[in-house]
């Protein structure tokens, strides 16, 4: 077989978010038309290992939006995450925002087919200054919030654990005061109403590749992953009123006609102010002084659908 039709496929054996059957299904149609070996990897020295061994095989991630980011990570400490062929996806995360995003098809069976017969497209990254990768979305304050609430219901609840854990995080926050620049300027309101000077407390800021965010919710609807821009999104709704308001108004799709709420567009963002929660491509880091994220146009592609 040609060197495009051998496969590695990597599976995340320590998430425990794709089924065995979801695994078995892609594989069988995955066999029927490349050469196919299977590894389990658990850490990130396992990922290097897989990298490294690679060779002409196309690797294909079976997972979410965690899954993809790791192993791009690991593309890109090999120097390796722009050469080669096009990573495949099988979507087998509680989100799967990015595979959304690029309209890969859920179904295990469907999307193997798309790695077979699909077409490369080239993506951004975000890179930050603490040395990590994002694919799909990093978020501050309430929304990753209810991720690390949502993490430990992901098990039962699946999917759903998102907005159950949005509603808990929602009822007991109050917002963080942050400081929030896009390309050196503070985020402002229109005609100056607020600001994201730090003075005032931020509900939520979302710096988006991808449109979505917890499995579906379109923060940034806009958002192009392969256009060269960040989708930056500060909601400064913060009372009780205002907060049930701007769930309701995220769950409807309306939040960016809010007031108490804004999106602008760049190339770097810095945030700052209070310690503050992130989640970045579902992945939870707490208590985050500072960070910075700029944008790294077609840094990788990934095969989609024809």
């Amino acid at each position: 077989m040609v060197a495009d039709r051998a496969l590695l496929v990597v599976v995340n054996a320590a998430a425990g978010s794709a089924g065995d059957g979801a695994v078995d299904a892609a594989l069988a149609v995955l066999r029927r038309g490349a050469d196919v070996e299977v590894v389990g990897t658990r850490t990130p020295a396992d990922l290097d290992e897989v990298v490294a061994a690679a060779g002409d095989r196309r690797l294909v991630v079976v997972g979410g939006d965690g899954s993809l980011s790791s192993v791009a990570t690991a593309l890109d400490r090999a120097g390796v995450l722009d050469a080669g062929s096009p990573l495949g996806v099988v979507p087998a995360g509680t989100g799967n925002d990015l595979a959304r995003a690029l309209g890969l098809p859920l179904d295990p069976e469907e999307a193997a087919a798309v790695v077979l017969g699909g077409v490369p497209r080239r993506l951004d990254v975000l890179d930050d200054d603490a040395g990590g990768l994002v694919v799909n979305a990093v978020h501050a304050g309430i929304g990753a919030r209810a991720g690390a609430r949502a993490a430990g219901l992901k098990a039962a609840l699946g999917a759903a654990a998102y907005p159950v854990g949005a509603v808990a995080a929602g009822v007991a926050e109050e917002g963080w005061p942050l400081r929030v620049e896009v390309d050196g300027a503070v985020v402002t309101a229109a005609a100056g109403a607020w600001a994201a000077d730090g003075d005032r407390p931020v509900l939520m800021a979302g710096v988006c590749n991808g449109p979505s965010i917890g499995g579906g919710s379109d923060l940034a609807p806009d958002a192009d992953p392969g256009d060269g821009l960040l989708d930056v999104v500060v909601s400064v709704a913060t009372g009780p009123v205002a907060r049930a308001g701007y769930a309701a108004a995220l769950a409807a799709g309306s939040h960016l006609e809010r007031e108490d709420v804004i999106r602008v567009r760049g190339r770097a963002v810095r945030l700052s102010g209070a310690p503050v929660d992130l989640d970045a491509d579902g992945e939870i880091e707490e208590a985050v002084p500072a960070r910075t994220w700029t944008v790294r146009p077609a840094a990788w592609s990934l095969v989609v659908p024809a």
